[in-house]
């Protein structure tokens, strides 16, 4: 008989875009953490990748934190940098500044490890103006480009999957990702690919584009496990136009991740109805 017990699990969100003024995204960052809780109390991480505040500012940093405080978390809540974060437009520094004080990090991209398995978090370091080539792109540097090259050397007889996490996702990867606005969304894409590629079973797991989790490929098996995240805030879906637009004001999503001995088991979670979404439930087998 299978073991249908995990030797652990987690949660990824991404998108929750809180600013201090707009309550509905305080309410939908607060509604997760409950529903995430009464889903899988025994959770021992909560990732969330990208997009925690909507302008970068501090205000919206402070308020983020202290609703984090109030809510039941697991013991490891862990974050990424998205677009968003420099959204103040005072300059790189300063956002990356802000950024890094909030998650007590050095650098935007860092490893952990849970239960011995290996956690790879990759961030953008820069923003372009608008009208520019790295508008809302993921821009790494050469130093994150050679960190990365190593921890995948460390890593590439790893039998275990190797969970790595990018706000924003690879051009045509997931559904909706070859639309215009995502042909540019990694500026490194080749170089994370070819990286990737080495791993035997990593899964990158990446938010941004808050599409619906219940089209077809939003998982998608390429070089490596590409997968979608959905957004706390609002549900998007494309157009007739061959570009995006929200479909669901109250749409409020995220993933729940069982981690077997062969297995990563993956299936999202409706925040707002409190249920799981049969429409995007896999396994990744080892």
């Amino acid at each position: 008989m299978m073991n249908n017990k995990p030797i652990f699990s987690f949660f990824v969100c991404s998108d929750i875009q809180l600013t201090a003024k707009d309550v509905v995204s305080q309410q939908k960052l607060a509604a997760a953490l409950q529903d995430m809780a009464a889903a899988d109390p025994n959770a021992e991480a909560l990732i969330i990748n990208g997009d925690l505040v909507n302008n970068g500012e501090q205000a919206s940093y402070d308020l983020f934190r202290e609703i984090v405080k109030q809510n039941p978390t697991p013991e490891h809540v862990l974050y990424t940098i998205g677009n968003h974060e420099f959204f103040k437009n005072d300059g790189n520094d300063p956002s990356l500044k802000r950024f890094l004080s909030f998650a007590n990090l050095e650098n935007v991209y860092y490893s952990q490890t849970i239960h011995g398995y290996p956690f790879i978090f990759l961030g953008t370091e820069s923003w372009g103006p608008v009208g520019s080539p790295t508008k809302d792109s993921a821009v790494l540097s050469d130093q994150q480009l050679k960190w990365l090259e190593g921890k995948v050397e460390e890593l590439q007889h790893e039998e275990k999957p190797v969970f790595v996490f990018l706000h924003q996702p690879l051009p045509h990867s997931t559904y909706g990702t070859d639309i215009d606005y995502y042909r540019n969304g990694v500026i490194q894409d080749k170089e994370i690919r070819n990286l990737l590629s080495r791993l035997k079973h990593a899964c990158l797991f990446a938010g941004h584009t808050h599409w619906d989790l219940r089209f077809p490929n939003m998982y998608a098996k390429q070089v490596t496990n590409f997968i979608s995240t959905g957004a706390i805030y609002n549900t998007w879906g494309p157009t007739e136009e061959e570009e995006e637009t929200v479909i669901d004001d109250d749409g409020s999503t995220g993933l729940h991740i069982d981690v077997h001995a062969n297995r990563v088991h993956i299936k999202a979670r409706d925040f707002t109805n409190h249920k799981w979404m049969p429409e995007y439930d896999f396994s990744i087998h080892m």
